[in-house]
């Protein structure tokens, strides 16, 4: 292991006692608020510092041994020899974990998100193909106990969706939705083409994290416009008589957005400024990953939504993930939610590019 790993696994190791140390000040034990941030603290620190008193017990181990390599008895050279072979495999797989916990964690990881569809270019076949991806997400949130809820919806008249923002809850949401944004390309015959012809068309995903406490961006009022309309769509005649839907344009970034799905006129705008944060954050977060895009590459492009990242061929049953060149003959199945097949090669590629530079510092 690099001599740079095990200086801040040491660096580690020495803030684990530290801490426990101060867990047993009575100082420390009555200011409760510090009492359960110290907690935290020794929570995430712990299972590095067991793993890596296992690894230094393995590495002294295989010291003792090569000791008695040099044994003239041929029969315990075997012997030794053996022994230190499975202590190494131990070592390099106690490496291998060491590396992975030391991983920088995404702090939205265990978070709730903004789903939002739209479709692109391809007319109503696009929009038809945004609301199979929608249906897809909603198997794959059912996979997981997820739930999700459509917060504004813009249907299409011949099926499907021209926008669709929902929220997705449950645990580790963001975490494994988070390598979904970008543009979705679909190939395939659509139902009103008498020719056979495959159509190309898109539509375009994007994963905003929800945001936290610790996220918070101050909103100044004077530089919102708010605008109430009536909502749209079904709803019977409260829809068609009250101007509960609400628009807010924050007037600095450009940024729009609506919320309709309540018919209370103060539960939409609350959703929407929740929105219009988790879309503020999500500017702020594209400004510092393009900040660091010389140090690594960002698994969903450029940020641009217009670059394709995936694409859903219908006649040959193929996707393809254009990111990390996986193509999978599962189609139909992926349509129905069973995404962890593409999910997890994008986790692990993540992880590999991490574990690259951590390795590089």
């Amino acid at each position: 292991m690099k001599s740079s790993i095990l200086k801040k696994l040491e660096h580690v190791k020495q803030c684990h006692q530290s801490t426990a140390e101060k867990l047993t000040d009575p100082e420390v034990i009555e200011d409760q608020e510090l009492y359960k941030k110290l907690r935290q603290e020794y929570a995430q620190l712990d299972p590095i510092t067991q793993l890596y008193q296992r690894y230094c017990k393995c590495v002294s181990k295989i010291d003792e041994t090569q000791e008695l390599a040099g044994e003239n008895d041929e029969a315990m050279r075997i012997v030794v020899q053996e022994e230190i072979a499975k202590l190494n495999e131990e070592k390099n797989s106690l490496e291998i974990e060491l590396q992975q916990l030391l991983l920088p964690k995404d702090p939205h990881d265990k978070g709730n998100v903004y789903l939002e569809i739209r479709a692109g270019t391809g007319g109503d076949e696009a929009a038809i193909f945004a609301g199979d991806l929608f249906r897809m997400y909603s198997r794959y949130a059912e996979r997981n106990n997820w739930q999700i809820e459509v917060l504004n919806a813009r249907e299409s008249e011949h099926g499907g969706f021209k926008e669709l923002i929902s929220t997705v809850k449950g645990t580790e949401v963001y975490s494994r939705l988070k390598f979904e944004s970008g543009a979705h390309r679909v190939q395939r015959v659509p139902e009103t083409e008498s020719q056979g012809r495959i159509h190309t068309s898109a539509a375009t995903v994007a994963v905003l994290p929800e945001a936290q406490d610790i996220d918070h961006i101050a909103i100044d009022p004077s530089d919102l416009r708010i605008d109430t309309f009536r909502a749209s769509g079904a709803g019977g005649q409260h829809v068609n008589k009250t101007d509960s839907a609400i628009r807010i344009t924050h007037q600095p970034s450009g940024i729009v957005v609506e919320c309709q799905d309540e018919r209370s006129q103060h539960k939409n705008k609350t959703r929407a400024l929740a929105l219009l944060q988790a879309r503020l954050l999500d500017q702020e977060r594209r400004k510092q990953e393009l900040e660091q895009a010389e140090n690594r590459r960002n698994l969903i492009g450029s940020g641009d939504r217009s670059e394709r990242i995936r694409t859903y061929n219908f006649p040959q049953g193929r996707v393809t993930d254009h990111r990390i060149a996986l193509t999978l003959y599962q189609l139909p199945q992926l349509m129905e939610g069973d995404m962890d097949a593409i999910i997890n090669p994008l986790i692990s590629e993540h992880q590999a590019d991490l574990l690259t530079i951590l390795n590089k510092e």
